[in-house]
């Protein structure tokens, strides 16, 4: 067993005092092992045979500094293998760059100890099964450093990145995209690249093991036990999503996510002074967290061990780890902004290899014994892997009902016949807002999906999204609770919800707002469709029909940005059973975010025709007396203003005029129907339509022809009872019969 394994022993205990043997063998100390572990079982890797393969690669890295006692010492043996070891990651990364012209070696460069250190000593994982519920997870939120995650899964042993993919970094199809990408590369978590967001996403994820801890774990079996990784830049640290979430992870108090901030002080620009002089530190200690600086980890990689020593003690508070490196280390452009991105000169790259002993090997060279090296770690997994079924055998036969539980989660989430929890209603029905049908859907919903958790952006009573039957997540009073309480910080909420849909463990998070805020959170969002978050976005006062607030509330160009994003879903119900709908789709689509927008007004009427099944297809014939024939016009609408459709069908059709309905619920899914059917619901012979939307009138033409009338909101609404300000803006029965009437006289 090597010496990793110590590591995930938490508590451990922190660095006794040691005497130092050698000028620079205190760099290299590791992890303080436990008095009552058996060392030589530990370093059984550290064998003769395997000291002496390492021998020469060893006396070519250190020449003369290197002693017998160095190699027969285990710990000293250690550093110096791991020194070598950040040596090749380093080459590995100038290699990549080189050979691509492209990428962004600096960042990659000066946190090289930091990943390795990660990689090799500290992280839970196992490379045979990547999926492994119980691994812990790493998040490079400075996404554009993922050079040094790729060379460490290469290194790891992760078939996901092959030295053949480190060839081909940046190149078109590859697995070493520009930004890590999680659909992409197994062993990504999460999509980052736009900075902060990763920091969110870490908070999902640490959010997501405690809760499920919560839940799950009893005194006599611990199935949920992992923690959080995340590497944060100064970028990151200036986006405001990153203190947003980081304010919520200290409230929550998420004591095992560890955020560990790579201070180079360089930004695109230049030096961090240009714009940002505050104490990072200071920031997050007054946020609440362990906060712990480490200054010297080039001369000292025991530094940051002992500071994860450190954050692996804290029971209550998330902990933050700033390590001062310099940005591009061992290049002509250290520690300046110039080695954010390119590559470098030939000259420098020579003297980066004769700076560690490697002049004369090819590009791309792995030491053969780190394979080994890193190996350590991955059978160290696998032993993980093994005792954590065992435990969950042990768990199944002892509390059956929590494992079951526990079972559908981890495949997705949705038992058999979720769906038939969802209400149905008449026409008889009370009429009520869509946010009112979407509160009952939701909490049914809840009583069914053991995934299900979600809140709002402070605006819970507004969007109607409490479950009802559920406590509020706190710790630790009731860190089982399924209501998420995010405060004002829509961004922040966006991009969790990211990280508890990629935990992996069946949980369906909602994410609530008005529809206005959605901009507040926009990035995040197309995040989701990025990197297949399934996250279910309920924005309510979907239109000028708010009211009152006013243009600074009332969403015109949203619903067209949102329905732009790719694979975003958009539904905009017009009643009971199309919010029913929207839902069924949502919950199903567990690799598709979904946007749901809801009216703050009430609708007119529940509408007769509006179906589950037609909600499924985007689009579909809500009424139409054409009997055999085509209808003479098409009124196409969403929401609330499909009511007004209806209206004005039955005032035509008593004038003896052929009309048809359709609902267009969700553009996206429409699109993606058969030919044929799409025909069926909008026949090309009939060129008389007209759409009806309060919102943007950007993307109806498609739909409604050169022929047809886009009948939409153009400029900002107005502050108004909602009636009064549909009526001055023409959403109307009478306007829109009265459209409808000019377009079939022409």
């Amino acid at each position: 067993m090597a010496i990793s394994f110590l590591l995930f022993q938490s508590p451990l205990p922190l660095f006794s005092s040691k005497p130092n043997s050698k000028t620079f063998s205190n760099n290299f100390l590791p992890f303080k092992i436990k008095a009552n572990i058996n060392q030589t079982h530990l370093l059984q890797n550290n064998s003769k045979d395997y000291k002496l393969s390492w021998n020469e690669e060893l006396k070519r890295a250190f020449g003369s500094e290197l002693t017998q006692t160095n190699l027969e010492d285990d710990e000293l043996f250690q550093g110096l293998v791991d020194q070598r070891s950040v040596d090749n990651v380093r080459m590995l990364i100038v290699d990549a760059v080189q050979r691509a012209r492209a990428g962004h070696p600096g960042m990659a460069l000066g946190m090289a100890e930091v990943g390795y250190l990660l990689y090799r000593h500290v992280m839970r994982y196992n490379t045979k099964n990547p999926k492994w519920f119980d691994r812990d997870r790493f998040v490079l939120s400075a996404g554009h450093g993922c050079l040094l995650q790729y060379v460490l899964l290469h290194l790891a042993g992760f078939q996901s990145v092959q030295l053949e993919d480190l060839k081909r970094l940046c190149k078109l199809g590859s697995r070493t995209p520009g930004h890590p990408e999680n659909v992409l590369t197994t062993g990504v978590e999460v999509t980052t690249g736009p900075l902060g967001q990763g920091v969110a996403n870490a908070v999902g994820l640490a959010l997501a093991e405690a809760h499920l801890a919560a839940r799950f774990n009893k005194p006599d079996a611990t199935i949920v036990n992992h923690r959080t990784y995340c590497i944060m830049g100064d970028g990151c640290a200036m986006e405001g999503i990153s203190n947003e979430s980081s304010s919520l992870a200290a409230h929550w108090k998420l004591n095992k996510l560890i955020l560990i901030y790579d201070d180079n002080n360089a930004t695109i620009d230049g030096d961090t002074t240009l714009a940002f002089s505050e104490d990072i530190s200071a920031r997050y200690k007054a946020l609440g967290w362990n906060v712990i600086d480490v200054d010297n980890i080039y001369e000292n990689m025991r530094s940051f061990r002992e500071a994860l020593n450190c954050a692996f003690c804290e029971t209550e508070k998330p902990t933050f780890i700033k390590v001062k490196t310099l940005i591009g280390k061992l290049s002509e452009k250290e520690g300046t902004s110039k080695a954010h991105h390119g590559t470098f000169d030939d000259n420098d790259a020579l003297k980066m290899r004769a700076k560690v002993k490697w002049e004369d090997r090819e590009p791309f060279h792995v030491i053969p014994m780190i394979c080994r090296e890193m190996q350590i770690q991955t059978e160290c997994g696998e032993r993980l892997e093994r005792d954590w079924n065992s435990t969950l055998s042990y768990y199944q036969s002892k509390y059956p009902g929590e494992a079951e539980e526990f079972r559908v989660l981890l495949n997705g989430g949705l038992p058999q016949g979720w769906e038939n929890s969802l209400p149905s209603w008449s026409i008889s029905d009370p009429v009520d807002a869509t946010r009112g049908y979407s509160e009952k859907c939701l909490n049914q919903l809840a009583n069914v999906l053991p995934g299900l958790i979600g809140g709002s952006a402070d605006l819970a009573s507004s969007n109607k999204v409490y479950l009802k039957k559920y406590k509020d997540f706190q710790q630790p009073k009731s860190p089982w609770g399924r209501n998420m309480r995010y405060g004002v910080r829509e961004h922040a909420m966006a991009g969790i919800s990211n990280g508890l849909a990629l935990h992996g463990s069946g949980l369906i998070p909602f994410a609530a707002t008005f529809l206005i805020f959605s901009d507040y959170m926009k990035n995040a969002m197309r995040l989701s469709a990025l990197s297949h978050a399934g996250v279910i976005y309920i924005l309510t006062h979907d239109s000028i029909g708010l009211g009152e607030d006013g243009p600074t509330h009332q969403p015109v160009e949203q619903l067209a940005g949102l329905r732009a994003v790719p694979r975003m879903l958009v539904f905009r119900p017009a009643d009971g059973n199309e919010a029913a709908g929207a839902y069924k789709v949502a919950v199903q689509n567990r690799d598709t975010p979904s946007v749901i927008a809801l009216s703050r007004q009430k609708l007119a009427a529940n509408l007769e025709g509006t179906s589950v099944a037609g909600v499924e297809k985007g689009g579909y014939v809500v009424s139409d007396n054409s009997g055999e024939g085509l209808p003479e016009i098409i009124l196409i609408g969403t929401g609330s203003e499909l009511c007004l459709c209806e209206g004005s069908a039955k005032r035509l059709r008593r004038e003896g005029r052929r009309v048809r309905v359709v609902s267009l619920v969700c553009w996206r899914l429409f699109d993606a129907q058969m030919a044929e059917y799409k025909e069926s619901v909008l026949p090309r012979k009939v060129t008389k339509r007209l759409s009806v939307e309060a919102g943007s009138p950007l993307g109806w033409c498609k739909y409604v022809g050169l022929d047809g009338v886009v009948h939409g909101v153009d400029k900002f609404g107005a502050s108004g009872a909602y009636l009064d300000t549909f009526e001055k803006y023409g959403f109307t029965e009478e306007n829109i019969t009265r459209i409808a009437r000019s377009l079939l006289g022409q």
